[in-house]
C-alpha cells in the first residue's frame, strides 16, 4: 500500500519471485511502486490508471505540465501507444532495450490516462534494460508511467536509499535492485517529421545518434515541454551549488573530477561514464554533508559529458 514504506531487496538480480509478484499485485489494484532502472530509479504506475497516476504526481508533488515516460516491454507494445516512423522503428530497434526514450505521436486510441502525456498529441516511450523492471512489465501485463522516484525538482535517486530519503513518509513500496549503472536519466529525442531533435541528453549521447543515423540534431529554437527534464530549474540538492570550481571554500563539499581530487572523486580516471554513474549519488552524499554548500569540478562537455553538465546546469539553477 502506498506510504506503507515496505522495502524488497531485489539486489544484483536476486529477487524472489513472490516479491516481484507483491509489486505486480499492487500496481493491478492501482497502486504506485519505487522501482530500480538502468537509469535511476522510477514510481511506476499502471499508465491507465488516472487515479494511479494522479497518486504519481502528488507524491512527487510534480506539477501537471510536465509529461511523463511510459515504459514498455517491447517495440509491439509500443507501437500500441506511438505511432512508429521508419526513423523511430531504427532507432528502437538499435538502442532498446536501453536508455534511449523516443518521443514520437500518439496512436488514435491510445489508451494512456491523459495526464501522463500533459495533454500533448504526443507520448515518450522508453524499454528499459533493468531485470527487476523488465520483469514487472512482463509479469504485470501494464505498460508502466513511471518519473524519476524521488520529490519533484530533487536530485534523482540511484539506489533505494535515496528512494526512502527524497520521499520519506511519502515513499511507497521500494524494490531494491542495486544502485543504478547509468546513473543518469535517459536521453529523450523527439522523431520529427525530417529528423530527430534532442530533448533531454543522458547516457545515449548526442555523437552516437547523429553518427548511427546520419542526422544532425534540431537545435530547440523554442522551449515547448515535451518530456520530462525539460525544467529550467531540476535535479536540484536543498544547498547551493558552484559549478566549475577548481578548489572550494571550508564551507563547501568539494565533488572532484580527474585530477580535481575534492572530498569525494566523480573519477579519478576521467572516465565520463564512470562520473555520471556516480554523480546522484555524490550530490546526495553532498546535500547530507557538514559543509553548507556544494561545490563542483569542472567537466568535458563531449560525450556523456553534455548530460552530466545539462543535469548540473539545472541543479544549479536553484542556487
Amino acid at each position: 500500500m502506498s506510504g506503507s514504506n515496505d522495502h524488497i531487496d531485489a539486489s544484483q538480480g536476486r529477487y524472489g519471485m513472490a516479491s516481484i509478484g507483491d509489486a505486480v499485485q499492487r500496481l493491478q489494484q492501482g497502486d504506485i511502486v519505487a522501482v530500480p532502472t538502468e537509469t535511476v530509479y522510477g514510481l511506476a504506475a499502471d499508465s491507465t490508471n488516472a487515479a494511479a497516476v494522479a497518486q504519481i504526481y502528488r507524491t512527487k508533488g510534480r506539477p501537471d505540465f510536465n509529461p511523463l515516460i511510459v515504459h514498455v516491454p517491447d517495440l509491439a507494445a509500443a507501437r500500441r501507444l506511438g505511432q512508429f516512423d521508419p526513423l523511430a522503428e531504427k532507432l528502437a530497434r538499435e538502442y532498446w532495450p536501453g536508455a534511449l526514450t523516443l518521443v514520437v505521436p500518439k496512436t488514435d486510441d491510445c489508451p494512456v490516462a491523459p495526464a501522463v502525456t500533459a495533454g500533448l498529441d504526443t507520448i515518450a516511450l522508453r524499454c528499459p534494460a533493468h531485470p527487476v523492471m523488465r520483469e514487472l512489465l512482463n509479469q504485470s501485463g501494464l505498460n508502466l508511467a513511471a518519473p524519476s522516484a524521488n520529490a519533484s525538482g530533487g536530485i534523482s535517486p540511484t539506489t533505494a536509499a535515496h528512494v526512502q530519503r527524497s520521499l520519506a513518509d511519502n515513499a511507497p513500496m521500494i524494490l531494491d535492485g542495486g544502485p543504478c549503472q547509468d546513473g543518469l536519466e535517459s536521453t529523450i529525442i523527439a522523431i520529427r517529421a525530417d529528423g530527430f531533435q534532442l530533448l533531454r541528453p543522458g547516457p545515449i549521447a548526442l555523437e552516437a545518434l547523429e553518427a548511427f543515423t546520419g542526422l544532425k540534431n534540431k537545435e530547440i529554437q523554442h522551449l515547448k515541454i515535451e518530456a520530462p527534464g525539460q525544467l529550467a530549474s531540476h535535479y536540484a540538492p536543498s544547498k547551493s551549488l558552484r559549478l566549475n570550481a577548481r578548489s572550494a571554500a571550508p564551507d563547501e563539499y568539494h565533488i572532484g573530477f580527474g585530477p580535481v581530487a575534492g572530498q569525494a572523486n566523480l573519477s579519478a580516471t576521467s572516465d565520463l561514464a564512470e562520473a555520471a554513474s556516480n554523480l546522484f549519488a555524490f550530490l546526495h552524499r553532498a546535500d547530507s554533508s557538514e559543509q553548507s554548500a556544494i561545490a563542483i569540478a569542472p567537466l568535458p562537455h563531449d560525450g556523456i559529458g553534455r548530460a552530466i553538465n545539462d543535469r548540473l546546469a539545472r541543479a544549479a539553477a536553484a542556487s
